[in-house]
């Protein structure tokens, strides 16, 4: 039976195959490496292409084309090792449906003694060829094949038996090429690890089989165990209970029964509903956290507006709230009255308080000396002083002598300080010098008006 929705490439292809001369054909059938290259690995529609290639015979002609002569395909081993490629890639992955039988118990194993029949005629043209680039081109193809036998073997590993035993693959490995039997060697290797994986996933599919089982034996041994104790609990009931309570009795244990049976049921079922309902739970949380954070920062947002809007200015006052500040003021100034003065009056009182500090200083001669200080405090250091300005220094006055020898000091600083003190001094510090000291080395300053000591 034809598949419906076939690809209309494998249609036309087909149609082809079928009216062309069997010259042709080969070359025909490489249009379907095109096809299986265009669609991507693994996918369905990939699937659905190799079951119509195989449903439209395309398959089997590839390997009626593999039996033939190779001196009669146009191409020649070219053409041969490229349909080995679409062959094996075409069988890995097939899934045939109602001929399942015949793809695996005779299809797949043909294709297999195939390619060990094309290696060994691949070999012989290996080693009879003289030339360095025809041998180059035939170890490349064999090495082509044996790539594809290989990828076959890999999709099913039940043909791993039937190679390992096939008298084609036994002269392979008899050969006396280093270049050929690496190849043949390697391929080996390959097919005894595939070979030991497939042991493998059977020793566990065995195992997994085998506990399964067990656990049903142990399922079906308690549950055997379960309704003898139970009838056995029965016999027992019924021998104590009277022969009239009998139903009373079976009807207390129906009911019991069935309050067991619905609790299991509604704890099944609330559980079940629960389960449904928990990724409901979770996103309805998960709405209101979003919401939540949502109306935080607006709102934050909205008080970061308010903040930092522009001012607006006070708002107009009204008539009534005019005339009761207004009325507020009359009433704070009645309460508190202020003491005026006239201006006449002020002035009098200025007057008198100048005359009465006037005659104060005169009376206790601090005015004098007020004044000297005041003279004294802007005149220039004695180093600096020319003509009548030394006359300044010369007073009976304290503050004056005091400034005097402020002013003697810190020339006497500055003479008597170190060369390397002076580097970073700045005209006006001054540096407190020991009384005794200067005592000492100059004796006494003379002041004014008074006799040294």
């Amino acid at each position: 039976m034809k598949p419906t929705g076939t690809d209309p490439r494998i249609l036309s292809l087909a149609a082809e195959v079928a009216k062309s001369p069997e010259q042709n054909v080969p070359v025909i059938l490489l249009k379907l490496k095109e096809i299986i290259n265009s669609t991507p690995l693994g996918s369905s529609e990939l699937k659905k292409i190799k079951q119509d290639i195989y449903c439209y015979d395309l398959i089997q002609y590839c390997l009626l084309v593999l039996s033939q002569d190779c001196s009669r395909i146009q191409g020649g081993w070219s053409t041969i090792s490229q349909l080995t490629q679409i062959l094996s890639h075409c069988c890995v992955g097939l899934e045939p449906g109602e001929d399942s039988e015949e793809f695996y118990s005779e299809l797949l194993p043909s294709a297999a003694e195939n390619f060990l029949v094309l290696g060994r005629r691949l070999q012989t043209c290996f080693i009879n060829a003289a030339k360095g680039e025809e041998k180059d081109e035939l170890l490349h193809f064999f090495q082509v094949v044996t790539e594809s036998l290989f990828w076959l073997l890999g999709g099913h590993v039940q043909l791993v038996q039937n190679v390992l035993q096939s008298d084609h693959f036994l002269h392979l490995l008899q050969t006396d090429d280093v270049q050929i039997g690496t190849i043949v060697m390697t391929m080996l290797q390959n097919i005894l690890h595939i070979n030991r994986m497939k042991r493998t996933k059977i020793l566990l599919k065995l195992n997994r089989q085998k506990e399964e089982e067990d656990h049903k034996l142990q399922l079906q041994l308690q549950r055997q165990r379960a309704m003898r104790l139970s009838r056995e609990l029965q016999l027992s009931m019924l021998e104590i209970v009277h022969p009239g309570d009998v139903e009373k009795h079976n009807q207390e244990i129906e009911e019991k029964s069935a309050l067991i049976i619905q609790k299991h049921w509604k704890g099944y079922r609330e559980r079940k509903t629960f389960h449904q309902q928990k990724q409901t739970h979770m996103e309805y949380k998960a709405a209101i956290i979003l919401q939540r954070a949502a109306l935080t920062f607006l709102a934050k947002c909205h008080k970061r507006k308010e903040l930092f809007a522009p001012w607006q200015g006070f708002q107009g006052l009204t008539d009534a709230h005019r005339v009761e500040l207004k009325q507020q003021v009359d009433d704070y100034v009645r309460r508190h009255p202020s003491s005026q003065m006239s201006d006449v009056a002020s002035k009098d009182l200025h007057a008198q308080a100048q005359e009465q500090l006037q005659s104060y200083l005169l009376g206790t001669g601090l005015f004098h000396s007020l004044v000297y200080f005041l003279f004294t405090t802007g005149a220039p250091s004695l180093k600096e002083a020319e003509g009548k300005e030394p006359k300044v220094f010369i007073s009976r006055s304290r503050p004056v002598a005091a400034k005097a020898k402020q002013t003697h000091l810190t020339t006497l600083k500055h003479i008597q300080a170190p060369w390397w003190k002076k580097l970073g001094e700045e005209p006006g510090n001054e540096i407190d010098i020991l009384k005794d000291e200067l005592s000492v080395e100059l004796e006494t300053l003379f002041i004014g008006g008074t006799k040294p000591p």
